[in-house]
C-alpha cells in the first residue's frame, strides 16, 4: 500500500535521523540523496551522511528525476526536499516563474509516487524566521514553502522535529 510521510523541521533539528531510524524498521530500505556538490565544504557534509547510511540501504544519488528509479514494496527515504527543490529553483533561472518552477516539481513528485511504496520525505522549514532582505531567498523561501504545503496535503502523515523531538502534526 502506498504511503507518504513528510518530516519538517529546522536545521539540525534530528529530522534525516529520524527518518532513518523509521526506514531501518524495514528490509532493504532506499535512500534517495538530492544533494548537489556546491563547494568542499558541502562535499564533506555528503561524505558523513554517506558513511553514517552504511551497507544495510540501497543508495542512489538522483538531483531532480526521482521517477528514473522504480521500486515497489519499499520503504524509500528522500533526503532532501529542500536540496531537491534547490536543484529545480537554480536550473530554471532567476526570471522563470516560481509557479513555473513549483509546477515542475508538483508533476516530478506525482511521477515519482506511484507505486505502492512507502515513501519518507525530509524537507526544512526555513520560512519560521524573518523575511530574508535577499530576493533571491525570498524567493526560495517562497517556492520551498508551496512545495512543503503541496507534499503536506499529499502525505499520509506530516511529523515535525524540534530539538530531536517528533511531533506528529497529520
Amino acid at each position: 500500500m502506498r504511503k507518504i510521510t513528510l518530516i519538517t523541521g529546522g536545521a539540525r533539528s534530528g529530522k534525516s535521523t529520524y527518518a532513518e531510524k523509521i526506514a531501518l524498521h524495514t528490509e532493504q530500505p532506499v535512500y534517495i540523496a538530492t544533494a548537489r556538490i556546491w563547494d568542499d565544504e558541502f562535499a564533506q557534509r555528503i561524505a558523513r551522511h554517506q558513511a553514517r547510511r552504511g551497507d544495510k540501504w540501497t543508495n542512489i544519488e538522483e538531483e531532480k528525476k526521482l521517477s528514473n528509479h522504480c521500486f515497489t514494496q519499499r520503504t524509500i527515504l528522500i533526503d532532501c526536499v529542500t536540496l531537491w527543490s534547490t536543484n529545480f529553483f537554480f536550473d530554471a533561472g532567476e526570471n522563470t516563474p516560481l509557479d513555473d518552477i513549483l509546477e515542475d516539481i508538483k508533476k516530478e513528485f506525482i511521477r515519482f509516487t506511484q507505486e505502492d511504496n512507502h515513501y519518507i520525505f525530509v524537507t526544512n522549514e526555513i520560512g519560521l524566521g524573518g523575511t530574508s532582505v535577499d530576493k533571491v531567498q525570498r524567493r526560495f523561501t517562497d517556492l520551498l514553502g508551496w512545495v512543503n504545503q503541496f507534499i503536506a496535503t499529499q502525505a499520509n502523515e506530516v511529523i515535525m522535529m524540534i530539538s530531536g523531538i517528533p511531533i506528529t502534526i497529520k
